[in-house]
């Protein structure tokens, strides 16, 4: 008999756990040629802004071993586009649509929850943080837990009550359990762990950087024991919250290992740049490996990490 992998995304039911991350698959359409969009748990977009942008200019993609590094831009056609013609297209293909927004002012994201607001068939909105804070010296939102929770707080106070908000946060912080707190008590109903870490990339041939940006986000396997770590801290901190853990998950076993540190819901974000069908097979191998643990539902492996460990005795960093 197969697993039950429904999961619960706020009010909304998923088929299963699996979601396709911001960025990796635009609005949807990308990736219809290859998966069933409906079969996905839900997609999230790539963020939205308030106007349409071009991005950063090329090279803006470079490989690194197990990784890949990306000086995109938030490149995108702005919110009036999205609410015309993507977020429409979504829901006519059954997708259940998670809305990543993203701003340069703490006004700018309340705007964007108010559109959203009275949009239908949205059944989340995830804050992407890691944006310059035009009025902070373009310091990133995400790095100060006041300033995270200011937008948190901007964001829920413009949108309907019944749209849950998830604060997407940077592992590039001394203390990532501070500002999950911050946005939590401004009003997130969950987390989403991790975005990129920064990094950068040097060409020996031109001996130049190899994104024209110089430096951008690290994304891919190299940094899944960093998304561990950081989902296993804000469920040890904060309980059952709910939390998306993305970073690196390319094999369900992979899936699995978030899930047991505390995630409830995985998201699939570099994976679906070498393989666009990475979502549905995830689900299929995700499956197998609860079967093969003699788990039946999806919902009883969340966070069991935490209650089967005993004693954990001296940290590894403190060795």
């Amino acid at each position: 008999m197969p697993a039950d992998l429904r999961s619960r995304l706020g009010p909304a039911e998923l088929p299963n756990p699996v979601l396709a991350a911001a960025g990796c698959a635009g609005a949807g359409r990308e990736l219809a040629q290859f998966i069933d969009v409906a079969r996905a748990g839900a997609i999230i977009s790539k963020s939205i802004m308030t106007e349409p942008r071009t991005g950063n200019p090329a090279p803006r993609l470079a490989e690194t071993p197990s990784g890949l590094l990306n000086s995109v831009g938030l490149q995108g056609p702005g919110i009036d586009a999205f609410l015309q013609r993507d977020l429409p297209w979504l829901l006519s293909h059954g997708a259940r649509v998670v809305v990543s927004i993203a701003g340069q002012t703490v006004r700018e994201y309340g705007a964007l929850a108010a559109r959203l607001s009275d949009a239908a068939g949205v059944c989340a909105v995830e804050i992407n943080l890691s944006c310059p804070n035009a009025e902070d010296a373009g310091r990133l939102f995400a790095l100060d837990p006041a300033t995270a929770g200011t937008v948190v707080a901007a964001v829920r106070g413009s949108l309907r009550a019944d749209v849950p908000v998830f604060a997407k946060l940077s592992p590039d912080v001394t203390d990532i359990v501070a500002v999950a707190g911050a946005c939590l008590g401004a009003g997130a109903g969950g987390l989403s762990l991790i975005n990129v870490l920064i990094g950068m990339a040097i060409d020996p041939a031109t001996m130049r950087p190899a994104l024209a940006g110089g430096y951008g986000g690290l994304s891919g396997p190299a940094v899944r024991p960093v998304a561990v770590r950081c989902v296993w801290q804000v469920r040890e901190a904060f309980g059952d919250v709910p939390i998306i853990g993305t970073g690196g998950v390319r094999p369900g076993r992979y899936a699995l290992e978030l899930l047991l540190a505390g995630a409830s819901m995985i998201g699939v974000g570099t994976a679906i740049v070498q393989d666009p069908s990475a979502c549905s097979r995830i689900v299929r191998e995700l499956e197998e490996e609860l079967m093969a643990i003699g788990v039946d539902r999806v919902a009883d492996v969340i966070g069991q990490a935490h209650t089967a460990r005993g004693t954990l005795g001296v940290s590894a960093a403190g060795r």
